[in-house]
Parts: C-alpha cells; structure tokens; sequence
C-alpha cells in the first residue's frame, strides 16, 4: 500500500494480476454473482471464528462478497440482538476499503487482532463505516495458475488479545484451504 498524504490514507499497491484475475474468474464460473454455498461457507466461518461478518471475497475492479454472512443472516434472524445495532454490509466494497486488497497483495495471510494497535491499518475507512476491530483474511490463490482470485475472510467489532493470533491465524488458513478444495470441486479447476 502507498500513502496519499493529501487524503490522509493508504492506498493499496496497483494490481499487476487483474487481467490474469479476471480472466480466471470467468474460466471457473465465478464472479459477481451471490452464491448460496459461499453464502454457508461465510455462516460457518463466522461461527467458528465467533465474530459477526465473514466473507468469500472475489477481487476485480471491485470487491465483491459472493459468499456473505452478516449480523442480519445470523441464526437470531434480521430482528435478534445481534442484528440489532450492527450495520449493514453490501456484496460490493471499493477497493479502497478494508484489508483485502492488500491481502491479494501480500499473497499471505493477515490477522490484525485490534486495528487501532496498527497505524497503517487504523485509518482505513470500514474502521468507521462498520466498526472494524478486527481482521482475518487469507488469499484464495489457485494453485494451477498461481493467481490470486480474492480473499475468505473475517471481521469483528470487538478487539482480539494478541495472544488469539496464532489460532486465528489457523482458522483462516484452514479455513482457506477449505474454501479452495470447494472451488476446485465444483469447477473441476484444480492443480495439476
């Protein structure tokens, strides 16, 4: 990411893969369109992880969440206490937005147990716009072309102990495999 000093924010790096990205997106079937399974997956990721948002996460121009669980999808249902003060989240987020693209970027996983102890991640502007605390993502990397087609990730409202790190950032790696095993399944896409 670069810093644009006049806005005050962090920029992320430009993507040098989005036409590979794409391109393999289209191949596999997957894209901009909301996906029932990818919708379960995010469920049960956000269970796990207990937090309230999680996300399957395909990068293009865009960031778009073919697979979303939110406060409002929670077994509670749309009126329960969970969903009660907690914002909604659209399927589609700039990419200015959250700690995905840079995740694409690093090609590694990231876990931010509570932004506000990491400037650079601080002033991202879903600190605000959701009450971010905390985050966990890995890339969805596929392994025949070496391309990362997005991000499985998670969120919460509440900061982490440091000390939650090492297992959170189990679950999302796990979590990431999963999800690629998923992908490979459904599409016949999967490594050589």
């Amino acid at each position: 990411m670069t810093y644009d000093s006049e806005a005050g924010l962090h920029l992320p790096a430009p993507d040098t893969e989005l036409a590979r990205r794409e391109a393999r997106l289209r191949e596999l079937g997957l894209g901009d369109v909301p996906d029932a399974e990818f919708d379960a997956f995010a469920t049960q990721l956000a269970q796990a992880a207990g937090a309230p948002y999680a996300m399957v996460n395909f990068i293009t121009g865009h960031q778009f969440f073919a697979g979303l669980h939110t406060p409002s999808a929670s077994p509670a249902g749309p009126s329960g206490p969970e969903a009660s003060s907690a914002p909604e989240v659209s399927r589609i987020m700039s990419r200015d937005h959250g700690y995905c693209p840079d995740v694409l970027n690093r090609r590694k996983a990231l876990v931010l147990p509570d932004v506000y102890a990491y400037p650079r991640f601080a002033s991202n502007e879903v600190v605000d716009l959701i009450g971010i605390r905390t985050y966990a993502g890995a890339p969805l990397i596929d392994e025949r072309t070496d391309t990362v087609l997005g991000t499985v990730c998670f969120v919460g409202t509440d900061p982490r102990g440091k000390e939650t790190g090492r297992d959170t950032l189990q679950l999302i790696k796990e979590s990431r495999d999963q999800l690629m095993n998923l992908i490979y399944r459904r599409t016949g896409g999967g490594p050589r």
